[in-house]
């Protein structure tokens, strides 16, 4: 079994448009298909180690009973329009060490968007307790699709505020 899961989509935008969305703290709230994030404080990241915080609510996906909790992102890669990726410091100490992420690629009038999942780099306690990948390689499809969608109906916080 392989530590990361990948999954693209050619959405017919460009990366611009697509990272605008990405580097918003509302935006990961506004394209979640998992229903963990509930909402988002913070300002739009602009560079490694920028930070924001994210409401969570772990219910929806029926796994844990860890309810209503809140995570820091910490952006840990990031190339204007094309690469953004970052971790996760919630209730666990110390972080778990798992990276999300999006690459983008222009292709003409469309994107290739590639969305990742990485856990390769977590604590040997964290892979023998059988719950990763947390998310499923369905849940960063759809989130795909959401950002897609997002991006077609115009995504509200498109330009930096």
């Amino acid at each position: 079994m392989t530590d990361r899961l990948e999954v693209t989509r050619t959405i017919p935008a460009t990366a611009p448009e697509i990272f605008a969305v990405l580097t918003d703290p509302q935006g990961h709230v506004a394209i979640d298909a998992s229903g963990m994030l509930m909402s988002a404080d913070g300002d739009r990241v602009t560079a490694v180690g920028d930070e924001f915080t994210v409401h969570m609510d772990r219910e929806s996906l029926g796994d844990l009973p860890m309810g209503e909790y809140d995570v820091t992102v910490t952006i840990s890669q990031f190339v204007p329009d094309e690469l953004i990726a970052w971790t996760i410091l919630g209730t666990v100490r110390p972080p778990i060490g798992h990276e999300y992420g999006y690459s983008l690629e222009p292709q003409g009038d469309s994107t290739l968007v590639t969305s990742f999942y990485d856990w390769s780099e977590i604590a040997p306690s964290w892979r023998e307790s059988g719950i990763f990948p947390v998310i499923s390689e369905a849940n960063l499809k759809a989130t795909l699709g959401i950002l897609d969608r997002t991006v077609r109906r115009g995504y509200p916080h498109a330009t930096p505020r």
